[in-house]
């Protein structure tokens, strides 16, 4: 396997090294349980912007630094990035799941309008996907949208609406047309969470913080013009914002940074007379997450060789989401198993450890191997696109509705 990108691509290594050099210190340390960026992550998303190390490839007209696609620079981006131990630009639901949706899909109007204050960290955007009776099977959501005077009339509920109390705006998935197939009926809406007529409901996790909610929707009146893509074909928008989700959430330069974090803590931490690095057992748990996690990021060699080539990522990209978000909970599981009677504080106890970032991080990270399409749902995408293996059964029910469909 020849890793070496060539002279054109390492001197540019050269740059993004020496420009970390001379501004890593001004990187804010990671904040993934603040729902909002703070003043400082804005400040070193726009110092990253100005320099093209994020929203490289976006339009200037869009916020973007403007460069030309190249798969090998934001390779060798993350790569510095993550041998530095500093955070890249923002990776949050409007940054990274909604900007490429609307670059992809958006109008010119949408493009100009929402890219770049998203991308400056001016807005905030949650997801109003799931509902309680269509979370795996997204599809049979009842949120309905009616056209009137211009607008479309939203009602229903969605629940495990990230960030919904500190949002700006959301993109919303609502049935516009009642009696079309599940899969066609729907729209993809854009709008604030300032209308009337909107409610949110905080749930708090086992993490004791509440970063989900439920959101009811009464009367709320968005203009017909803040739709993506056509009337009806939202469940296609809805797929492509997926996509880049799993991205997000699998994003092997973060395990690797998560890893480093975890051997840092093990050489630090005393178990008795010895540092826990030093003991057998965790010593061992560790060396096999460091293989997995090796695999994991030539896992991702093989994606952009594909990228390369212009081939689709096959096998090696659906595994991503499923391994790397059980891969990141079981590297928070041995640091708290390293940090012995230590690790099991949390909560503002005055002794624990970095904050209980740790145990916070084993918690949420339970949570995100369920978000983002659960272990079960991956493992059947894998089977049925990745192996072409028979597609689950279904039941009676879903047949009758299916025969309805196609009739």
């Amino acid at each position: 396997m020849n890793l070496e990108y060539g002279p054109e691509y390492e001197r540019f290594r050269d740059e993004v090294r020496d420009f970390l050099a001379r501004n890593g210190k001004r990187a804010p340390e990671s904040a993934q349980r603040a729902a909002r960026p703070t003043t400082d992550a804005v400040a070193w998303q726009n110092l990253l912007l100005e320099h093209g190390y994020t929203a490289r490839t976006i339009p200037r007209e869009y916020g973007g630094y403007g460069a030309e696609p190249d798969i090998l620079e934001a390779r060798i981006i993350a790569e510095e990035f993550a041998r530095a131990c500093v955070p890249g630009g923002l990776s949050n639901q409007g940054v990274s799941m909604l900007v490429p949706t609307l670059l992809e899909l958006g109008t010119e109007e949408q493009k100009r309008r929402w890219i770049e204050p998203t991308l400056r960290g001016e807005i905030v955007w949650c997801q109003g996907y799931s509902e309680p009776g269509a979370g795996s099977d997204l599809a049979s959501l009842r949120t309905s949208a009616r056209e009137e005077n211009g607008h479309f009339v939203i009602n229903g509920q969605k629940i495990w609406t990230s960030t919904a109390r500190q949002a700006d705006m959301i993109f919303c998935l609502v049935r516009t047309e009642t009696e079309a197939p599940k899969h066609a009926g729907i729209s993809y809406l854009i709008f604030s969470m300032d209308l009337p007529g909107i409610e949110v409901r905080p749930l708090k996790t086992m993490t004791g913080h509440a970063e989900f909610n439920e959101t009811f929707f009464t009367d709320v009146r968005v203009p017909v013009d803040q739709i993506v893509g056509q009337r009806g074909q939202g469940w296609f928008v809805a797929n492509a914002t997926l996509g880049h989700e799993r991205g997000m959430l699998g994003d092997p330069d973060a395990l690797e940074n998560r890893l480093l974090a975890l051997i840092r803590l093990m050489q630090e931490e005393q178990i008795g007379s010895a540092r826990a690095i030093d003991n057998p057992v965790l010593r061992d748990r560790l060396v096999a997450l460091q293989a997995e996690v090796a695999a994991m990021k030539y896992n991702g060699m093989r994606v952009l060789s594909n990228q390369l080539k212009g081939e689709s990522g096959g096998m090696a990209k659906l595994i991503v989401k499923l391994q790397s978000c059980e891969l990141a909970h079981q590297i928070s599981a041995l640091a708290i198993d390293a940090m012995g009677e230590m690790g099991i504080l949390y909560a503002e106890s005055p002794r624990e450890r970095e904050g209980g970032v740790w145990q916070w991080n084993y918690m949420f990270q339970l949570g995100l191997i369920i978000g983002g399409g659960t272990a079960q749902i991956q493992k059947n995408i894998i089977a049925e696109r990745g192996l072409n293996m028979p597609r689950e059964p279904r039941l009676a029910l879903d047949a009758a509705q299916s025969r309805k469909e196609v009739a």
